[in-house]
């Protein structure tokens, strides 16, 4: 049989630490592992995702996302634009502000059937370019004018809503000049 050493009592609480920090330290890294392989997984599935969007992007048509308008004339009657007394106030502190209200309120009918490229039907769900001349939207964003100013333009020059909505489409209501803009 072998004789068990004599350990004195500091050294077998020592030993009984050291071996507690043993166990601890191999469970941590356990821990680690699973945490780093987590990470990594984690890691590599965000770029896979960043990878697939960024490839999808080039098969986007960014034509064929047109803000939204109606096709046809409005059935019902729709909401006024503002007018009279109600463009004065801090919307209206500029003449070409009044002016784009007042070419507004003259063809709502084409208005009601083009769309506005602020985008305001995402953030502010306007149904058309006539939604943002409803209330005072209009007058605080140089979209919405420019492009009821080109409608205006485009209607005094015999041209159709529809055909006013492919000029619109195409961008070329970004050349009219707010304040060389006139009745």
């Amino acid at each position: 049989m072998d004789k068990i050493p004599f350990m004195p009592p500091f050294f077998c609480s020592f030993a009984a630490t050291l071996d507690a920090y043993h166990t601890f330290v191999e469970s941590r890294s356990t821990t680690r592992e699973r945490y780093d392989g987590a990470m990594r997984k984690l890691l590599g599935s965000s770029l896979v995702v960043m990878v697939a969007l960024a490839a999808s992007a080039q098969w986007t048509n960014p034509a064929a996302d047109v803000p939204a308008y109606f096709s046809v004339l409005p059935k019902r009657p729709m909401p006024p634009v503002l007018a009279g007394q109600q463009l004065t106030g801090p919307y209206f502190s500029h003449e070409y502000q009044v002016t784009a209200y007042r070419m507004a309120a003259q063809i709502p009918a084409v208005l009601h059937q083009q769309p506005c490229y602020c985008r305001c039907d995402r953030q502010l769900r306007h149904k058309s370019l006539h939604t943002c001349f409803e209330g005072t939207h209009g007058a605080t964003c140089a979209t919405c004018m420019k492009e009821a100013v080109f409608s205006y333009q485009q209607t005094r020059l015999g041209r159709t809503p529809a055909q006013i909505r492919s000029a619109i489409e195409r961008g070329e209501w970004m050349d009219v000049d707010l304040a060389a803009a006139a009745l």
